[in-house]
């Protein structure tokens, strides 16, 4: 790398613009020519030869990129070659698997391609998208277990309990104002306690759309389905749809089963989806249903639109999530989405590092419109 200032903004805006754009009239040696090719295959594709159809070509492009730019801009790199060089089929090799850096995109992507995967490429396959899930399910299930249980444990404090119900650690902090320093105790002028739990004190249901647009919040929405169906204070039922309807709650134990379950692609029949959870709803305060949806509905919308208002009427919690995804704001239904926010359903887009603490506002039936405005979030009715 060159020492001179000048020659290494050169440099910087030669390797920038490509060849094709090129008027810095600098010339790029040794590592250089490589990052230069491997940058021209992918963005300058439409006047260049690309990484084409050759096996050996594409490992070599995706081991280049790994050595010369950092991981977080491999996981760009290689979602780009997948858009723009139509490269998914490099994803039906164990070879090309292995050399490729995975994350949520790489996941989804395998996720849609395990329909037509052949099965010497399907066990690496696995093994990728377990790896990433694991990866997730670290980050993602103990924030998610702590702000759903907590939120549980508060919905039932019991303010008039019998001595061994008293929840003292509350109960003195509660208290604190009532120290007597003369005799060095607490007047407790208020007792909280633990009340007695039910059986199942709140019922979730997911249901998720599965179409294309919706890849990536397939991915998480389905590790948390996982990580909620494991809490035993809550029964989650975990649905997935396109112009069909899957029941995926028996496969909530493995992640991965789950997640293999999904079938990316397809159209859009909410409202059938919409049927189908309905008829799991048997205490409608206590249930949550959670629509995680681009709002884009290929079958009856009027039919839709009053089932959702039926089942907000009965007193159902509706929650929509444009998207569950750290992609930011995504495309979706506005139409559907004023509708909606008329029903009192704000529909808004939710990070995976949200969501737990979504799902505790929802258990303490906290208004959500005002939850998203807390925490920053632009609702389809802001």
């Amino acid at each position: 790398m060159s020492q001179n200032p000048q020659d290494e903004r050169l440099r910087r805006w030669r390797l920038i613009l490509g060849s094709a754009q090129d008027g810095t009239a600098c010339k790029l040696s040794g590592a250089d020519v490589t990052i230069d090719n491997s940058l021209n295959a992918l963005y300058d594709s439409e006047r260049s030869a690309g990484l084409g159809s050759s096996s050996p070509k594409v490992a070599r492009w995706l081991g280049d990129i790994r050595t010369y730019f950092p991981s977080s801009v491999v996981k760009v790199m290689q979602k780009d070659a997948l858009e723009r060089l139509n490269l998914r089929q490099m994803l039906l090799q164990p070879e090309m698997l292995e050399a490729v850096e995975p994350d949520v995109h790489l996941v989804a992507n395998l996720l849609s391609l395990s329909g037509v995967m052949p099965s010497k490429t399907k066990d690496t396959a696995r093994q990728i998208v377990r790896g990433v899930v694991e990866e997730l399910q670290r980050k993602l299930t103990n924030p998610t277990r702590q702000a759903v249980m907590g939120s549980l444990n508060r919905t039932i404090r019991n303010r008039r309990p019998r001595h061994n119900e008293i929840d003292w650690n509350r109960t003195i902090r509660a208290n604190l104002k009532h120290y007597q320093s003369e005799y060095r105790t607490i007047i407790p002028e208020i007792r909280i306690g633990y009340g007695r739990k039910r059986s199942s004190l709140r019922n979730i249901i997911l249901c998720i759309d599965q179409s294309g647009s919706m890849a990536t919040s397939v991915v998480y929405a389905g590790i948390f389905g996982a990580v909620l169906a494991s809490l035993p204070a809550i029964q989650t039922r975990i649905v997935v749809f396109d112009t069909a309807v899957v029941d995926l709650t028996d496969e909530a134990q493995d992640p991965v089963d789950l997640l293999f379950g999904t079938q990316l692609g397809g159209g859009t029949d909410i409202n059938r989806a919409l049927a189908y959870c309905q008829g799991f709803v048997q205490k409608p305060q206590d249930t949550i249903l959670v629509l995680i949806s681009d709002l884009y509905e290929g079958g009856n919308r009027q039919e839709m639109l009053k089932r959702v208002a039926a089942l907000v009427n009965s007193g159902v919690q509706v929650i929509t999530l444009l998207a569950l995804n750290d992609e930011g704001a995504p495309m979706y239904d506005r139409r559907v989405a004023s509708e909606f926010s008329q029903m009192n359903i704000p529909a808004f887009a939710c990070s995976p590092d949200k969501f737990p603490d979504l799902m505790a506002a929802a258990i303490q039936k906290q208004d959500i419109g005002q939850w998203a405005a807390a925490n920053d979030i632009v609702t389809s009715r802001s």
